[in-house]
């Protein structure tokens, strides 16, 4: 209880915290969400490649509630992400990567860690989409010499490869709880920041003036997920995944998930499959990079050249405008009006994450 009261009574958060901060909170309300849902499905699912999408038509059709556990942790998933790329570019912006340093590696692992978890779980329910979705990622290891085969346990993705996933997913979560947990103590550790960037004497407690604002932002989102379930106003997924897994018959366009997009378009537009799979890893290191910068200047200036006075000419803006068109271009067709515009935006995004590094 004294933890209790620390973390979510007591603790002093700047008064001119805006609603962008609650995207932190709303996260980890997701991350629970998907556990909670994940385990729930788990105890009708069978990972066997015969049975696992008979499974989960089961669930969906036969199981009382199963449909809505089903829809609520695969739209959950797509919230996680969603918040999670709100939380960085928030953190972006205010420059908090260079004096909550700690605090950001560790969100930057948890990020990792989710990107993986999404990936395993994709492959799960064993449709077209996700069989083949798996084979071209996996594939994209095979510059390394016998990985692949370590991964999937043979030559190609088989039933060996799905009751691997499924433990791998299994787990993955209860480690990003502890990254969480760590997140937040580093978070609490320093401190937090603010719209100004530095510190300000101006704080109150944490309950009830965040708090109301976290519960504010959540009734948004719990209305959200109300309408995506029920009525299905967004299309996430793609409807191949409907469809039992053939191994002779290629689906016309392989695409993932929304939030694999823009990473999907890195390795779409470079024509060697090394170059694509370094390209990936090295926009994941840039932004650990940030944590690097510590200089007292140096984070002047970014809070200068960040500041909403430079809004249009700032760097993080042309980031965020270079992974949306990453996005765009990683779901269109592979023609080669798209492939020029994706290596356009690739070249935006790594000069852009590289232009605060080497300053």
């Amino acid at each position: 209880m004294s933890l209790v009261r620390a973390h979510l009574v007591n603790y002093r958060c700047a008064i001119n915290i805006n609603f962008s901060y609650n995207f932190g909170f709303l996260l980890a309300i997701a991350f629970v969400t998907q556990i909670v849902t994940g385990i729930t499905l788990a105890l009708r699912y069978t990972s066997d490649g015969v049975f696992s999408f008979a499974s989960v038509q089961q669930i969906m059709r036969e199981v009382a509630g199963g449909w809505e556990f089903r829809f609520l942790h695969s739209t959950t998933a797509s919230a996680v992400f969603a918040f999670l790329l709100i939380h960085m570019i928030r953190g972006l912006y205010n420059g908090s990567y260079s004096y909550l340093t700690t605090a950001w590696l560790s969100g930057l692992v948890l990020y990792i860690i989710s990107i993986a978890t999404a990936f395993l779980g994709y492959v799960l329910p064993w449709g077209q989409m996700s069989f083949w979705g798996a084979t071209v990622i996996t594939n994209l290891l095979s510059p390394i010499p016998y990985l692949v085969p370590w991964i999937l346990g043979g030559y190609y993705v088989s039933d060996v490869t799905l009751k691997r996933f499924f433990v791998l997913h299994f787990i993955l979560p209860f480690v990003g709880c502890i990254i969480i947990v760590l997140h937040i103590f580093y978070l609490h550790l320093n401190g937090s920041s603010n719209p100004v960037g530095i510190d300000t004497p101006l704080k109150v407690p944490f309950y009830p003036h965040m708090l109301i604002t976290d519960a504010k932002g959540l009734s948004y989102f719990i209305l959200i997920m109300f309408l995506q379930i029920g009525f299905g106003w967004i299309e996430l997924s793609h409807p191949d995944n409907s469809i039992p897994v053939n191994r002779f018959v290629t689906p016309l366009h392989i695409v993932p998930e929304w939030y694999f997009l823009a990473y999907y378009a890195l390795l779409k537009v470079i024509p060697s499959k090394t170059g694509g799979l370094l390209v990936f890893m090295s926009s994941l290191i840039l932004l650990a990079l940030y944590a690097e910068i510590r200089h007292f200047k140096t984070r002047m200036y970014l809070r200068q050249q960040f500041s909403t006075r430079n809004v249009i000419t700032s760097w993080i803006i042309l980031w965020v405008y270079s992974m949306i068109l990453l996005i765009l271009i990683g779901g269109a067709m592979p023609q080669s009006v798209y492939i020029q515009y994706g290596r356009l935006a690739s070249i935006f995004y790594i000069v852009t994450s590289l232009a605060v590094c080497l300053y």
